[in-house]
């Protein structure tokens, strides 16, 4: 794609005649209704920008959308693109994504059987963004495959500031850390939002997250989420969205944006947000050609709470079963026994995650004593990990460190075992272990 664009702000919008000050999360959702001013607790209707579904509420979520709008839903011949005597059409077929990822690499028929539904859909439909894949024997084989949809929307340009971004599974927020309102939503309201492009939330208000000073090197965006999840507790943002300012978020790659943004579901929120900056903007080069206008926080917003954190004075944490807000200082976990180590899924799987793993195995020398699954999030993740040299190894990649450490080879870029799925899904334990904890990783999913 070529370079994007930042778009003018309607004429029809004027931010600044507005009596009262609004949050990042506000203004988007005000854009979104056309409104000039929300507050939290307002129900709106939302006209929606994107649009994502996978191989696992995909299917039901067509179903929904084929039982309200018509069983013979399709999309109309182009040559009578006004008329619905051939079915009912989908909204706007270049704002849905669909995405298979889930239980992909398995011989498990009905898991199979639901891509084969996206499939047809897509063809009816003429769905202009469908990352299909055929040959399960070999992913690379598939051009159009990507893998884990949270990171694949943003490699393929579907990310951009200032717009709605909905999906069917709970990781959506993933999409925040472009400056964006991205949560998901169940199979019914996607089915709705398939036929209408539109739906129905609520405001939430907002809890500000301030994270200042220098990240030492032994920190991830990882331990920065997890020492608010144990701070406010899985349930301490329910139905809020949670707003990322600061030096450090400021200094924060994009992908780690992503991780801290990936869960916020984690401490119940409805959306996590990080502004949009030059970082920001740099990585949409040549990944999107549509015009986005970013938003920001009035100086005189109103937030349901503010949270401080020296970023400097913070430790590795890991988060124990059963909870994410379980949270533990690493080197206080030094001595616990794990029984076998996961390293991909949305929020561990991108390539800066391999890449610090890497490096840990890189200084330690040493090989691994447990199973240890490498899960590439993506096709462009799995190819960066066999082709980009890890600094300070002398040129080596991370394949190569991992095979030096004795790990299992990078597995074919998919959620794995992330949500458990058919039985034959790789590194998926059908066997209890008896011993505590059965994971225990800081880079791997929570």
């Amino acid at each position: 794609m070529g370079s994007s664009t930042i778009a003018p702000t309607p004429a029809s919008f004027i931010l600044n005649k507005v009596k009262t000050g609004m949050t990042m999360t506000e203004k988007i959702l005000a854009r979104a209704s056309e409104k000039s001013q929300l507050s939290p607790g307002e129900n709106v209707w939302v006209n929606v920008d994107a649009l994502m579904t996978h191989d696992v509420c995909g299917p039901g979520a067509i179903g929904i959308f084929k039982k309200e709008f018509g069983e013979n839903a399709k999309l109309s011949p182009r040559f009578c693109k006004d008329s619905y005597s051939f079915g009912t059409k989908v909204w706007d077929r270049e704002k849905i994504v669909i995405i298979p990822d889930h239980y992909i690499f398995t011989s498990d028929e009905r898991a199979n059987r639901n891509v084969d539904i996206l499939r047809d859909f897509c063809m009816e439909q003429n769905i202009k963004y469908f990352y299909d894949i055929k040959d399960l024997s070999n992913f690379k084989a598939n051009p159009d495959y990507k893998g884990v949809c949270h990171i694949a929307l943003a490699q393929e340009g579907h990310c951009r500031p200032g717009e709605v971004l909905l999906g069917t599974d709970s990781h959506t927020c993933t999409a925040g850390a472009f400056g964006q309102f991205a949560t998901g939503i169940g199979n019914t309201d996607a089915g709705f939002v398939l036929g209408a492009g539109k739906l129905l939330l609520k405001v939430p208000p907002t809890l500000r997250f301030v994270m200042d000073g220098e990240m030492p090197d032994y920190l991830l965006a990882k331990d920065l989420i997890l020492q608010i999840i144990g701070e406010i507790s899985v349930s301490g943002a329910t139905y809020k969205s949670m707003e990322f300012v600061g030096t450090t978020i400021e200094s924060l790659t994009m992908e780690e944006r992503m991780t801290l943004c990936n869960m916020v579901i984690e401490a119940g929120a409805k959306n996590g947000v990080v502004p949009a900056d030059g970082t920001t903007y740099k990585y949409l080069e040549e990944k999107t050609s549509v015009a986005y206008e970013p938003v920001y926080s009035d100086e005189h917003a109103s937030f349901l709470a503010e949270y401080r954190f020296d970023v400097s004075k913070l430790e590795p944490l890991v988060a124990k079963p059963h909870s994410p807000d379980n949270r533990a200082l690493a080197r206080e976990c030094k001595d616990v026994k794990i029984d076998r180590v996961y390293i991909g899924s949305c929020t561990g799987g991108k390539i800066e995650d391999f890449m610090a793993a890497a490096k840990v195995f890189l200084a330690s020398g040493k090989k691994v004593k447990v199973p240890t699954f490498l899960v590439p999030a993506t096709q462009k993740v799995w190819m960066d990990v066999y082709g980009l040299q890890v600094p300070g190894s002398g040129g080596k990649t991370c394949s190569q460190i991992f095979e030096e450490a004795e790990c299992d080879t990078p597995a074919s870029p998919s959620c794995g075992a992330c949500l458990g799925g058919p039985k034959d899904t790789y590194a998926r334990m059908n066997e209890p272990v008896a011993s505590y904890p059965f994971l225990l990783l800081y880079l791997s999913k929570a």
